[in-house]
């Protein structure tokens, strides 16, 4: 990670791509938009979250446990919003 507001842009930007595909998901199924919609609110609180351990790491003096905070964070994220990904292809491909 080069710095603090790189990761802090690839969060908005992942929280971008999950928004704008459950807008694409509610013009193509009306009928699931408050199952879609609670994907949206999830991706929104997630990004807030991550907003929030990304601004406080534990010991913010020691760079050898802030390497490994940022590196934790930035796995959480990968996995996090891959997770609302699935979710929401589920919410799309169930009848």
């Amino acid at each position: 990670m080069a710095n603090l507001r790189y990761l802090k842009k690839e969060i908005d930007y992942r929280l971008e791509e999950v928004v704008f595909d459950c807008d694409m998901a509610m013009c193509f199924q009306p009928s699931k938009e408050q199952e879609i919609f609670a994907v949206m609110q999830e991706a929104v609180a997630l990004r807030n979250s991550l907003f929030i351990k990304a601004m406080n790491p534990a010991e913010p003096h020691n760079k050898s446990l802030v390497r490994k905070h940022y590196a934790a964070l930035r796995a959480e994220m990968t996995a996090s919003f891959e997770a609302l990904f699935a979710k929401l292809s589920k919410v799309n491909g169930g009848k």
